[in-house]
């Protein structure tokens, strides 16, 4: 039997650190749009060059968009896609089958109930 091609693609994409997450995050926030400041805030364990690359990989899938906003100071936000949100939305019941089976302990870490 073969894996489904399109599963192993999808994993590609949300197997890479911080990739789920980020649409996660935007697929939250008011108009699925946030700028980079307030991302940075909420991953405080990410470094700016590395959330940088991240949303430039993202945009390279399509699946969030960069807009500059304003000339002085430039404030740059981005926005999910309709792809980007569609894959929000597939992400719904993975993250309902996460509450259901799995305990978040104190330390962060992660059991099956």
């Amino acid at each position: 039997m073969n894996i489904c091609p399109y599963i192993e693609a999808s994993f590609q994409i949300l197997g890479r650190k911080w990739n789920g997450q980020i649409i996660h995050f935007l697929s939250l926030c008011k108009d699925n749009t946030s700028h980079f400041s307030e991302i940075k805030r909420d991953f405080s364990s990410i470094t700016s060059r590395a959330l940088s690359l991240k949303l430039s990989e993202l945009m390279e899938y399509g699946l969030i968009d960069k807009m500059v906003v304003g000339v002085s100071p430039v404030v740059i936000s981005y926005k999910l896609t309709e792809k980007g949100q569609e894959l929000a939305n597939a992400l719904q019941p993975i993250q309902e089958w996460a509450q259901h089976y799995i305990t978040i302990e104190n330390t962060g870490e992660e059991k099956l109930k």
